[in-house]
C-alpha cells in the first residue's frame, strides 16, 4: 500500500508526456461538432478573396483616391510647380464645328479675343458656344471646359428635394387647378400634342393674390406631379447694395433654371417679365368661397384625432374672407386647445374657440381685407 502512494507521488513529480492523441483530444475542448468545416470555409474564403483582388489590381478609396501608400507627394508637388495656372475665358463661336480643322473664337476678359484650338486633354464633344473655358497662358489654347458661373446665394434658392404636396392637398382652386395643370403639366408630360397642332406650348405662368391663398401649395404640387426642381425666390433677397447687382442676380436666377430644363419660380418680377411670350397665362388665386373653406377644413383635420359628426360648414360660415393659411391656424388652434385640456380628441368647441381666437381675435394682423368677398 505503501508503495503504491510512493509511485503515484512520483508519478506527479514526473509526468508522462503527452502523446499526439491526447493533444488532439485536448483542442477538442470546447469546440462545437461543426468548427473544423465552418474553419476550413473561412479559410477558403480569404483565400478566394485575396485571388480576386490580385486580379482586380490597384483599388481606388470612396474618396476616388489611391490608398496613401500609394500615394508620391514628392512628384505631385514637382508637377504642380511645373503647371501653370489656367485662365477663364469664353467660347463666344465655333467656327467649321464638326470637322477637323474647327476652331474656336475665346474672349478673355479685359485682354483680347483669340481663335485657338483644343488642348490635349479635351474632346471636341466637350466644348459648346457661349461656354466658359480654361485656356493656357501661353497660346490660350481650351484645355478644360468650365462650369457656368453662378452666384452662390443663387444657387442655396434651389429647393433640392421634391415636394411631397399632392393637388388632394390644395383645397377648393378647382378652376386655378385645371388652368395651372393645363399651361405647366400638359407640355411637360404630353409635348406631342402640341407638336400635332404645331403650335408652341405656354412658356410660363403668373400666380396672384392675396398671401395664403395656396399659390405656393400649388406650385409644389405641379413640381411633385412633373418632377420639376424647385425654386424658392423672396423678393427682398434681390434688392443688394450696388446698382445692377439684383437685375445680375435675376439673370442667374433664370440662367440656373434655364439648365434644370423645368422650373417653378413662384415670385412677382417686374412688368416687363408679365408680356405674352413670357408668362403667357395669369391665374388669379382669390379667397375661397363656403364650399372651398369646408374642404380646407376636412383637408387640414384629416391627421387630426377629431370627434364624429363635426358641422365644418359650420366652422367655414364662421369664417369669412379667411385665407387657407387662417383656416390651417384655426385647426392648429383648435388642437392646442384639446392639449391644453388634457384631451386625446379635438371637439366641435374647441374648433368654435379657435375660431373666436385666430378669425375675430387676430383680425388686425389680417392682410387680406382689401380682397374681401362677401359670401
Amino acid at each position: 500500500m505503501v508503495k503504491d502512494i510512493e509511485d503515484e507521488i512520483r508519478d506527479e513529480k514526473n509526468p508522462r508526456p503527452l502523446d499526439e492523441d491526447d493533444i488532439a483530444l485536448l483542442k477538442t475542448y470546447g469546440l462545437g461538432p461543426y468548427s473544423a468545416p465552418i474553419k476550413k470555409v473561412e479559410k477558403e474564403i480569404k483565400e478566394l478573396a485575396k485571388r480576386i483582388n490580385d486580379l482586380c489590381g490597384i483599388k481606388e478609396s470612396d474618396t476616388g483616391l489611391a490608398p496613401p501608400s500609394q500615394w508620391d507627394l514628392v512628384s505631385d508637388k514637382q508637377m504642380m510647380q511645373e503647371e501653370q495656372p489656367l485662365q477663364v475665358a469664353r467660347c463666344t463661336k465655333i467656327i467649321s464645328p464638326n470637322t477637323e480643322d474647327a476652331k474656336y473664337v475665346i474672349n478673355v476678359k479685359q485682354i483680347a479675343k483669340f481663335v485657338v484650338g483644343l488642348g490635349d486633354k479635351v474632346s471636341p464633344t466637350d466644348i459648346e458656344e457661349g461656354m466658359r473655358v480654361g485656356v493656357d497662358r501661353n497660346k490660350y489654347q481650351i484645355q478644360i471646359p468650365l462650369p457656368p458661373k453662378i452666384d452662390p446665394s443663387v444657387t442655396m434658392m434651389t429647393v433640392e428635394e421634391k415636394p411631397d404636396v399632392t393637388y388632394n392637398d390644395v383645397g377648393g382652386c378647382k378652376e386655378q387647378i385645371e388652368k395651372m395643370r393645363e399651361v405647366v403639366e400638359l407640355p411637360m408630360l404630353h409635348p406631342e400634342k402640341f407638336v400635332k397642332l404645331g403650335i408652341d406650348p405656354p412658356k410660363g405662368v403668373l400666380c396672384y393674390g392675396p398671401p395664403g391663398t395656396g399659390k405656393t401649395l400649388l406650385a409644389r404640387a405641379v413640381a411633385n406631379r412633373t418632377d420639376a426642381c424647385f425654386i424658392r425666390v423672396i423678393g427682398s433677397e434681390l434688392v443688394q447694395k450696388y446698382v445692377g447687382e439684383g437685375a445680375r442676380m435675376v439673370r442667374e436666377l433664370f440662367q440656373m433654371a434655364r439648365s434644370k430644363k423645368a422650373c417653378i419660380v413662384p415670385d412677382t418680377l417686374d412688368p416687363a417679365l408679365l408680356r405674352p411670350g413670357r408668362l403667357d397665362r395669369k391665374v388669379e388665386f382669390g379667397l375661397p368661397d363656403l364650399e372651398s373653406r369646408t374642404q380646407i377644413f376636412k383637408i387640414h383635420t384629416r391627421t387630426m384625432n377629431c370627434e364624429r359628426d363635426i358641422r365644418f360648414e359650420l366652422l367655414a360660415r364662421l369664417c369669412p374672407n379667411s385665407t387657407g393659411a387662417d383656416i390651417r391656424s384655426v385647426c392648429t388652434e383648435a388642437g392646442m386647445y384639446a392639449i391644453r385640456a388634457r384631451r386625446k380628441t379635438v371637439t366641435e368647441k374647441d374648433f368654435l374657440d379657435a375660431v373666436n381666437k385666430v378669425i375675430k381675435g387676430y383680425q388686425k394682423f389680417s392682410a387680406t381685407p382689401k380682397y374681401m368677398v362677401y359670401n
